[in-house]
């Protein structure tokens, strides 16, 4: 079966589950092939050397792909990954929160206190990622077929640097690492347990990853090694280009102190690993993973835990001293 039909009996189906939104892969083709005829067009009534030359140029200067194609391809991009963030962190927030209120979000979602329920949904919004995913890259090679080119993917880095592109979305490995701790949990359901097996956490060689497989032909894989400690990340957030770090390096990379935090580094901080700036103010923690990384490398987890503290402890004294001085006009 070829993609862009699996893609709409997969959109067919999950409107009644989730009611996301997708991408209108059979509009997109067409505007492909009004362009493709187009191209076909100017072969018949001009110049060999001359239509070789417009197809080359045509990633510069097509009015239909320019206009039409790349402007609704951003659209429809914008918001399936912006419906898939706020519909993943609602989720979590629901599974983290404790206590009175965790019965009145509960109650407010008009839902019983069943962990199934949150485990089916996450699976879902996962593989609502990977399809979307896969059906980029699918219309973008598409693209690049039809114009001789490289333009599609000089978009989908263009993508990337806007933060749209679904697979560097935090929650993403949010979802990942929540799916195993239900797993691990003592009380699961054998429901719960089955439905959870595709997802893993793998430390090879000392170097943990989240692995996800969700397709034959699909295989998604998540690096928790902080390039900048070159440890398996402490207490880890996602930058808002995708790439994940220990808490206390990214400070130090957005020279910024752990008593102000991420939210006050200079705008034009840049990420240690894609140089992107404006990268830090969005920054996602990722309470998931670090409860998963905690349960799966106790002795680590508690000997960086002992060395944080006391760094964090040095950092909150010479803050408020710095504040003393500052206010006695020292």
């Amino acid at each position: 079966m070829k993609f862009c039909k699996k893609y709409e009996e997969y959109l067919r189906g999950q409107e009644k589950k989730l009611k996301l939104p997708g991408f209108q892969f059979k509009r997109l083709k067409k505007i492909l092939k009004n362009c493709s005829r187009d191209f076909q067009s100017r072969h018949r009534h001009g110049d060999d050397v001359c239509s070789a030359i417009a197809v080359q140029r045509c990633p510069d200067h097509c009015s239909v792909c320019d206009g039409t194609f790349f402007p609704f391809l951003l659209k429809e991009m914008s918001a399936i990954v912006g419906c898939f963030n706020q519909r993943a962190q609602k989720l979590l927030q629901l599974h983290l929160a404790s206590g009175f209120r965790k019965h009145l979000l509960w109650f407010k979602g008009k839902r019983d206190s069943d962990h199934t329920f949150l485990v089916q949904e996450g699976k879902e919004l996962v593989n609502y990622a990977l399809m979307n995913a896969i059906a980029v890259r699918k219309i973008l090679k598409k693209y690049d077929k039809i114009h001789y080119s490289k333009q599609g993917q000089t978009f989908k880095s263009q993508a990337h640097s806007k933060h749209i592109e679904i697979l560097q979305s935090p929650w993403l490995s949010e979802l990942i690492a929540f799916h195993i701790n239900l797993k691990e949990t003592p009380h699961r359901s054998k429901r719960i347990s089955s439905v959870l097996e595709e997802c893993s956490l793998a430390i090879t060689d000392g170097k943990p990853s989240l692995t996800c497989e969700l397709f034959d032909s699909i295989k998604l894989d998540i690096d928790l090694e902080c390039s900048i400690c070159l440890d398996i990340v402490f207490d880890p957030v996602s930058l808002t280009c995708g790439h994940i770090f220990c808490h206390m390096c990214a400070c130090s990379a957005a020279s910024v102190t752990i008593v102000d935090g991420l939210k006050s580094a200079n705008p034009r901080a840049k990420c240690p690993l894609c140089r992107q700036a404006k990268v830090y103010e969005g920054a996602v923690h990722l309470e998931e993973l670090s409860i998963l990384l905690r349960r799966s490398c106790p002795e680590y987890w508690g000997k960086r835990l002992r060395t944080e503290r006391a760094e964090r402890v040095k950092q909150a004294k010479e803050h408020w001293e710095s504040m003393s001085r500052a206010f006695m006009g020292v």
